[in-house]
């Protein structure tokens, strides 16, 4: 939820615009039947998952996604009523409260049925078939026809749906991706009713693969503006529009002389005289101590990141004095400067996946539309 009241100048801002404009662009790049299945997990990707939520919804998403039962669980005590897909592993003492909450479970295992009682009412249940990722899912033929065997032999639980994830969609080389989307139809041919969902595509192969697209569409990384990788980036059918950023303010400023040091271990030492600027955010905040030397923007100008990151706080080196109080854009654009996700994912060489989703809860969160 949006916070009312907050002391320390740091937050993040997300702008639910574009993530609906980006839900938006993409329904125009699909065939108008194919269903938005918009995935929240890790907190909306680092974003909020209950305004996330609701966002997608108005324009059109049909279902959310999450990984774990918790947080199917939170959002329908938000008040979020709309089918939930769990896409992890639940356990089975959790199928009595998904029946309950109309919570649709991941299943790919004929023992889990073993272990639930007679349901209170139907669970749907979505089967995942293992192609190629090598995580969940299952593995033969054999296996699936087992394992429908089992669900039809109860009339407490629907097959819904049926997916599998693909290990290398985001890169130019096809050749695993054409396999495992040949294996999944193979598989398909052993269920005697069509599920009504079925779904492969993550946001690369919905953005690139159409005979990937099927019933829906799991739309994570790129619903929040942030391509999956460098390759898809260059191939984009329509720009995605980056939906956080992250600023805070100038606390304190100094003028240091030649020789000085600044922070833990006295890594860095002033050449000159200089002024030098603190920031109340650091590494428990999600600004990680390898993002030392990244430039952050102040009036405009790009400043670096001096010495070890804090926990709480970070020091820049500035071109010169600036007023307390001075806004600081960590990421997002200031004047004709601008600081990605992407540009902070390179800094700490990971990808921009991780990124939003390390922010912590101690930073705010601000929500425009």
């Amino acid at each position: 939820m949006q916070p009312t009241n907050f002391y320390r100048p740091t937050f993040a801002k997300i702008d639910l615009n574009e993530i609906k404009m980006n839900i938006l662009n993409l329904k125009k790049h699909m065939n108008e039947s194919i269903q938005v299945i918009a995935v929240v997990k890790a907190n909306g990707y680092g974003h909020g998952d209950f305004e996330v939520s609701k966002a997608a919804l108005q324009v059109g998403a049909s279902m959310l996604a999450v990984a774990t039962p918790d947080e199917a669980i939170r959002l329908r005590v938000l008040g979020i009523e709309s089918p939930i897909l769990v896409l992890g592993a639940s356990p089975p003492t959790f199928a009595v409260l998904a029946s309950e909450h109309d919570i649709t479970v991941t299943v790919f295992q004929q023992d889990w049925f073993l272990h639930i009682p007679t349901l209170p009412k139907k669970l749907n249940v979505h089967i995942k078939i293992d192609t190629g990722m090598g995580r969940l899912g299952v593995t033969t033929e054999s296996e699936l026809r087992c394992l429908i065997q089992t669900i039809h032999q109860r009339s407490d639980v629907l097959i819904d749906g049926v997916f599998t994830h693909f290990a290398t969609a985001d890169e130019e080389n096809t050749e695993q991706f054409t396999s495992q989307l040949t294996k999944f139809k193979t598989f398909l041919k052993h269920f005697p009713e069509r599920p009504r969902c079925i779904h492969t595509a993550n946001s690369a192969a919905a953005l690139m693969q159409k005979d990937s697209l099927f019933d829906a569409v799991r739309f994570g990384i790129s619903m929040y503006g942030l391509s999956p990788s460098a390759h898809v980036s260059n191939e984009l059918p329509f720009p995605l529009g980056q939906a956080m950023t992250l600023h805070t303010e100038v606390v304190f400023v100094k003028k240091v002389t030649a020789g000085t040091t600044i922070s833990y271990g006295a890594t860095y030492t002033a050449e000159n005289d200089e002024w030098i600027a603190t920031l109340p955010i650091g590494y428990a905040d999600g600004m990680l101590r390898k993002l030392s030397g990244q430039a952050v923007l102040i009036q405009g100008k790009r400043m670096p990141i001096i010495g070890r990151i804090c926990m709480d706080q970070c020091m820049v080196r500035l071109n010169g004095q600036v007023p307390i109080g001075e806004p600081v854009v960590l990421i997002g654009r200031q004047g004709s400067e601008q600081i990605t996700i992407e540009e902070w994912a390179q800094k700490i060489q990971t990808i921009s996946y991780e990124i939003p989703c390390v922010l912590t809860n101690r930073v705010p969160r601000i929500y425009t539309s």
